[in-house]
């Protein structure tokens, strides 16, 4: 995963690694740490080198039954959680810049009608969440009052904004969503608002982070337009999961 940077592949390797390591061998590695979140207590890692990581809570851990020295395999630790009634929420695609991806973005100069909005364009973006469906706002997560948030225009009228967030507080990622009102998308303004929006984060000492379900293809299409490389699939405990 050297493609990545640094502070990419540092993180996720303390998040999967931070712990007493059950379990490891060429493709997968278990690990157990006391100190998960409650809605992270069980996740899994696939990157795309094919390699899959799974950390649990040693409360979890006992429920499954797992146990050091234990013969494991990626077939045999999804059959353990699912017989467990445990239940995924459901993976996420990763997507960061290649630090290749990353050098051509910070020489880039945007063009467009781009803008970074603050609270002053309220009464803007108000017009623009209302010209969007409830499904749409949802999944975009684009909110006025994010860390960071970009906007599109076509006819002085906001069509396309992005907003970011630092993903955890002690953190140099930012997650971020975006949202193209529907008859203006195809035009290439997500593109252009997404490359605004990460080169600003990078300029801020950031690492942007894209995340899509996996059938969302219309997300996954934008996120290769827009220049970043995937780095694997990312999975957690469904809050519906029985303890």
């Amino acid at each position: 995963m050297l493609i990545f940077s640094q502070t990419i592949t540092d993180y996720w390797r303390e998040q999967f690694l931070n712990g007493d390591v059950l379990y490891s061998d060429e493709v997968l590695t278990v690990a157990i740490n006391p100190d998960l979140d409650e809605d992270s207590r069980v996740m899994v890692l696939e990157t795309t080198d094919g390699r899959i990581m799974a950390v649990l809570t040693p409360a979890m851990a006992d429920k499954v039954g797992l146990y050091p020295r234990q013969d494991l395999s990626e077939e045999i630790f999804r059959r353990k959680i699912k017989e467990a009634g445990v239940m995924l929420h459901g993976a996420d695609y990763l997507f960061y810049f290649s630090e290749a991806d990353k050098n051509v973005l910070l020489q880039e100069n945007l063009e467009g009608d781009l803008h970074q909005l603050t609270e002053q364009d309220d009464a803007v973006f108000s017009e623009f969440e209302s010209s969007a469906s409830e499904q749409d706002l949802d999944d975009a997560s684009v909110e006025l009052d994010h860390w960071a948030v970009f906007g599109s225009f076509e006819k002085n009228r906001l069509v396309c904004a992005a907003s970011m967030y630092p993903w955890e507080d002690d953190t140099q990622i930012a997650d971020l969503g975006v949202l193209t009102l529907a008859p203006f998308r195809g035009k290439g303004h997500a593109r252009k608002v997404v490359r605004s929006i990460c080169k600003f984060a990078y300029e801020q000492g950031y690492e942007p982070q894209y995340r899509c379900q996996l059938d969302n293809h219309a997300s996954t299409l934008l996120a290769k337009t827009a220049g970043f490389t995937l780095f694997g699939k990312w999975d957690v405990i469904s809050p519906d999961s029985i303890d």
